[in-house]
């Protein structure tokens, strides 16, 4: 699940932004600290940014330059300036599109899931929460220094829960998620799973972070 940052200081576009998003499957933030914006994207950690270029204390041009000089975010800037010279500025100073308000959603959606498919597809995808770091491509669990290795389904289970953090998730949706494999998993193994989990993220010093919730499921508290 990518998390898209929306940077926008109206306070309509970024609601709208932000339900279109979500109900099309994104992890959303956004920010009202419009001085301290490139620390918030940094510590966000987003997979992509939405940038609008008219915004108080520093203008999308200043941000998406100094986002630049530490990152390689996807960045998109939606503005309503739509003079050539604005998409120029903005091409040239790091940004991997530029759309004019108002926008066609699809064709915003269309272009979000072009760049994420170019940056992220076939490469190593980590998932964070706090300070577990999940790493797909070498099916790793990182908390703090210490790193452990797991297997396909304590993978799949594990960021599943992630993405669901402070968020119960019952047995079924995991199973479901284990499903997609086209291997079987009956309830039994599933327990079997969790527990070996469970143990390898104690062994690494993540104690108590998977919790069990009876008769619910279960949940990642961080």
């Amino acid at each position: 699940m990518y998390k898209i940052l929306i940077i926008e200081d109206d306070m309509v576009i970024r609601t709208e932004l932000k339900i279109l998003l979500e109900k099309y499957g994104y992890k959303t933030s956004v920010t009202e600290d419009f001085r301290n914006v490139v620390e918030f994207v940094y510590n966000d950690k987003p997979q992509l940014v939405l940038l609008d270029i008219n915004l108080p204390v520093y203008d999308g041009y200043h941000i998406c330059r100094e986002i630049r000089k530490q990152s390689k975010v996807p960045i998109i800037v939606v503005t309503s300036r739509d003079s050539d010279m604005d998409e120029l500025m903005s091409m040239n100073l790091g940004a991997d599109d530029f759309i004019t308000k108002p926008y066609n959603t699809q064709i915003l959606l269309a272009r979000i899931s072009a760049i994420l498919g170019r940056t992220y597809d076939d490469k190593k995808t980590e998932f964070v929460c706090g300070d577990i770091v999940i790493d797909i491509g070498k099916s790793t669990v990182k908390y703090k220094a210490n790193i452990i290795e797991l297997t396909k389904n304590e993978l799949k289970i594990l960021a599943l829960l992630i993405q669901n953090k402070n968020t119960i998730t019952s047995r079924d949706e995991i199973m479901n998620e284990l499903w997609q494999s086209d291997e079987f998993v009956d309830d039994n193994t599933l327990t079997v799973n969790i527990n070996r989990l469970r143990k390898k993220l104690d062994e690494i010093g993540a104690v108590n972070l998977l919790q069990t919730k009876r008769g619910q499921g279960y949940l990642l508290c961080n």
